[in-house]
């Protein structure tokens, strides 16, 4: 296609013409989008510095959604620690009622005090100590001397036997009935050499079960049920650390700072509560539990501190990610964020610039009509 010339002064008028819409779509497209850098085109040097501080807060931002959801699976596993303390204290409550509620089975307490498990005394080789409940018996025999140890052992041991032995407080050797069962002791040793141990051969006659004891057995059971039940149901996201459950929490998007939980396994079993032993009839096998709960109260509050701490460092990270999220946000925005009072007055000035532009290109189409009327 063939140019059309244009005279000089048009040509001029009309570029700077261009010029002027040109800086005016800049200004607006600043104003519009407030950043004064939106394309390499415009300063390659500041939109990369700026791209790359984006992209380092918008890989931030995707490792601040793990550590948020760490700190929601170890809040909710602290609740859950809790409330196994509180069962745990529930079920300690309920052996120490039924520790209250005297004992009505048979029940025999040795005359000699101040004895302790090592405490031994001299009894004649291949003589025997034996305690029957009518149906099973406990044999304990000597080898030139016996302990008190051996005595506890050897009843306890003793499968299916309804009797428990214990030393009381003040040290002297009990044996209780576990049911409705006499108590016999007997055996080869001399009444010299039982009467070492506060014990004389005899038979304990048989008593009745306490039904009181009864019901708070099967009350401490049902407590303990509710702890397996509430240890497998703490289960937050997929995971629960209360059940041998584990996460690792990453800290920066290189993956090179992180914090692994280890878990824990908080069931009955895993914290060494057993269920009630002869239906707690005697006050052994109730202090038996006591002593349980008292080691598992203990554990549960040990994982109570770990957890707490590591709550603090997840949150301490939350915090910090968060800040330095906001700081390299803040410092793109300042490399490539526009002066919205500058480019307004720009805004201004380049719509006078535009108008005078479009006057001038006016008159000088009109000097080019005027020499037109001079061939009419």
């Amino acid at each position: 296609m063939t140019a059309i010339l244009l005279s000089d002064s048009v040509r001029s008028s009309l570029y700077s013409l261009r010029q002027t819409n040109d800086l005016l779509s800049s200004t607006q497209n600043r104003l519009a989008t407030g950043k004064k850098v939106n394309s390499a085109n415009d300063n390659p040097t500041v939109f990369f510095a700026a791209s790359a501080l984006s992209n380092r807060a918008s890989d931030l931002g995707n490792v601040l959604d793990g550590i948020t959801a760490a700190a929601k699976v170890l809040k909710s596993t602290s609740d859950s620690l809790a409330s196994l303390s509180d069962l745990a204290t529930s079920a300690q409550a309920t052996a120490r009622n039924a520790l209250a509620s005297t004992a009505t089975t048979a029940r025999t307490t040795g005359s000699v005090a101040g004895l302790i498990g090592t405490s031994s005394f001299a009894v004649a080789a291949t003589k025997t100590f034996t305690v029957s409940d009518g149906m099973t018996t406990a044999t304990i025999t000597s080898a030139g001397a016996v302990t008190a140890q051996q005595v506890l052992d050897g009843v306890n041991n003793t499968a299916g036997l309804k009797v428990r032995a214990s030393l009381t407080a003040d040290g002297k050797l009990q044996l209780e009935a576990a049911a409705a069962n006499a108590i016999t002791i007997g055996g080869t040793a001399s009444a010299a050499e039982l009467a070492q141990f506060g014990l004389t051969a005899g038979v304990t006659a048989a008593g009745s079960v306490n039904t009181s004891r009864s019901a708070f057995a099967a009350q401490f059971d049902a407590i303990r049920t509710q702890i397996d039940q509430l240890s497998s149901d703490a289960t937050f996201n997929g995971t629960n650390l209360l059940n041998g459950g584990s996460f690792r929490v990453n800290f920066n998007e290189r993956l090179t700072s992180s914090l692994s939980v280890a878990g824990v396994t908080d069931t009955s079993a895993g914290l060494g509560i057993v269920a009630s032993v002869n239906a707690f009839q005697t006050d052994k096998d109730i202090n038996d539990a006591l002593s349980n709960l008292t080691n598992s109260i203990n554990t549960l509050r040990s994982q109570t501190n770990i957890f707490a701490s590591n709550i603090d460092i997840v949150t301490t990270r939350q915090d910090f990610t968060k800040g330095l999220i906001g700081a390299l946000n803040a410092a793109a925005d300042s490399l490539t964020a526009a002066d919205t009072n500058e480019e307004g007055a720009n805004l201004l000035a380049l719509q006078t610039r535009q108008s005078l532009s479009t006057t001038a290109l006016t008159l000088a189409s009109q000097a080019d009509q005027n020499v037109l009327r001079l061939f009419r």
